[in-house]
């Protein structure tokens, strides 16, 4: 039978030490953060680690650094910190007379095309209820859905989706973005091989987008070339707008009308239309709170992004 660990030996002050210790490699500094006396803090920790039945700090002169054991510690402890805060968050809203709350997680081509302006109208018809928007990757948002971190998520439909119940929100086409100075620019559509002759920017690593045009580019038979990876759709036309590479990005996020200095292509591929999932854990129940902005966000479906003028 696998040991378990009894949560009456561990308390939340432990598990702040435990981080605290973590990150600054010390526990005298770890202790002096938590306003512990070191002896205190050395026998907590000690306490910490019989409990879990495995050793979680290296001690050497040079301070501590986590076990492999540690690292997962770590992550655990934070999560649960997280989920604390989002309690007592939770319960404020209440005490304050705020009747729901609800926690939307959502990629960034949501964020930025769609959700604005839904949540505007939701929140002037339900003003009691406080929706908390965190932008996440499509990956991370399906998981924080699956794990109880999020009520409402939504994500790109090559995420996987075990575990969840969802439903189409809205179709995101995907386009090719140069600067006018790119050999492209006189072109008015474009085929993703022809694309993969040229380097590219593209978004940092795991986000649905990269993962979605890295996995098209090894069914041509090509390398992606990226030569700048940023972290939003703002920075991508940039660095596009320089002539450091082509994009392949949403053409909702694109400002309109669009810099003469940049040009949109059409992109000649069946993937290049996608869609956006709305997702909600399978087999939890929801709260009202949070089946009446489902509820709003599928109902209020606007016409699809036009294509901006190039």
């Amino acid at each position: 039978m696998d040991r378990l660990i009894n949560p009456a030996r561990i308390d939340f002050v432990t598990l702040r030490l435990f981080c605290a210790v973590a990150e600054s490699g010390s526990i005298t500094k770890g202790a002096q953060a938590c306003n512990l006396a070191l002896s205190a803090a050395s026998r907590r920790l000690a306490d910490f680690e019989s409990a879990s039945g495995t050793r979680l700090l290296e001690r050497s002169a040079q301070g501590v650094s986590l076990t492999p054991a540690g690292h997962v510690a770590m992550q655990h402890a934070l999560r649960l910190f997280q989920g604390f805060e989002q309690l007592s968050s939770e319960l404020g809203d209440y005490s304050r007379g705020v009747r729901g709350h609800v926690r939307l997680w959502a990629n960034m081509s949501a964020l930025t095309e769609y959700l604005p302006v839904r949540l505007g109208a939701f929140l002037e018809a339900q003003p009691d209820i406080r929706v908390e928007v965190e932008e996440q990757l499509s990956g991370e948002t399906a998981r924080a859905l699956v794990d109880g971190l999020a009520d409402i998520g939504i994500f790109a439909d090559n995420t996987p989706t075990h575990g969840l119940d969802v439903e189409r929100f809205q179709e995101d086409r995907l386009a090719v973005l140069c600067s006018r100075r790119h050999a492209l620019a006189r072109r008015r559509k474009v085929t993703y091989a022809e694309c993969l002759d040229h380097e590219f920017v593209g978004l940092n690593r795991g986000s649905s987008l990269l993962e979605l045009t890295s996995r098209a580019a090894q069914l041509a038979g090509k390398a992606m070339q990226l030569r700048v990876q940023v972290r939003s759709f703002d920075a991508m036309c940039r660095m596009i707008e320089a002539n450091l590479g082509i994009g392949v990005l949403p053409v909702g996020v694109l400002r309109t009308p669009v810099p003469k200095s940049l040009v949109v292509i059409d992109l000649d591929e069946p993937w290049a239309h996608r869609h956006l999932l709305l997702g909600m854990a399978a087999g939890r129940e929801p709260s009202p709170a949070a089946l009446l902005l489902k509820a709003h966000l599928l109902d209020a479906q606007p016409p699809s992004p036009r294509r901006p003028p190039g």
